[in-house]
């Protein structure tokens, strides 16, 4: 099994094989709690216009997503997964369009199969790659909106990486010291509109759940499900 890691965009446009999209901070965190709190279904869509295009498709649909970590205007929820925590998804279909992790899906078009990756179910991501055995794997780190590299994606990567190999390595100290970094956004209370402090801790919860998401092309959309 030949394991690849990629960055950004340019990582997403050069993957083959099994790839796995990564956004930690937020974008599959958030799908991955909005999948365990009973959402029926997850709709990613790299542009807003065609959320609001197939919100007309599914009216009953929640918009959920971001701008510079910002809610989109007009949409139900923001990117964020204490507040998709608090709304009520049992069988509900959700519309989801983010500044990174869905924009690699789009751009992942030489991928023979997608999945999301984020700390919550890196163990099921493992466990799920090593069923379907594929030659050659692809783990993208999507980082700040698709442009540049930050420390939770490629710690992500890395995990899944060293346990397909067979090590089994301790990140709690590293998962931590991303309130230093990357995540200390979270802690900055002149943004907690943007990125709620709930949101880091809930993000850095590893294994927490075990199933993982998978991407289908779909009418210009991707279609998420839990496997």
């Amino acid at each position: 099994m030949n394991i690849r890691i990629l960055q950004l965009l340019e990582g997403a446009q050069a993957a083959r094989g099994l790839t796995v999209i990564i956004d930690v901070f937020r974008a599959f965190s958030v799908e991955a709690y909005a999948m365990a709190g009973g959402a029926k279904e997850i709709w990613a869509v790299g542009d807003i216009e065609k959320a609001y295009e197939m919100k007309k498709e599914y009216p009953d649909a929640l918009l959920a997503g971001e701008r510079g970590g910002m809610r989109c205007e007009g949409f139900d929820c923001g990117n964020s997964p204490s507040e998709i925590a608090k709304i009520d998804l049992n069988g509900k279909t959700l519309i989801h369009t983010t500044s990174a992790g869905t924009q690699g899906i789009a751009n992942a078009l030489h991928a023979d199969e997608i999945i999301t990756g984020s700390l919550v179910n890196a163990s099921a991501i493992v466990e799920y790659i090593r069923k379907q055995n594929p030659e050659e794997v692809s783990l993208v780190c999507m980082g700040l909106a698709g442009k540049d590299q930050t420390e939770e994606d490629t710690l992500c990567a890395e995990y899944i990486k060293a346990l397909l190999e067979g090590k089994n390595p301790d990140i709690t100290a590293e998962m931590n010291d991303l309130a230093n970094t990357s995540g200390k956004k979270f802690f900055d209370p002149s943004k907690q509109a943007a990125f709620p402090q709930a949101d880091f801790g809930m993000c850095i919860q590893l294994n927490r759940f075990d199933f993982v998401i998978r991407a289908e092309a779909e009418n210009g959309a991707w279609r998420m499900r839990r496997v």
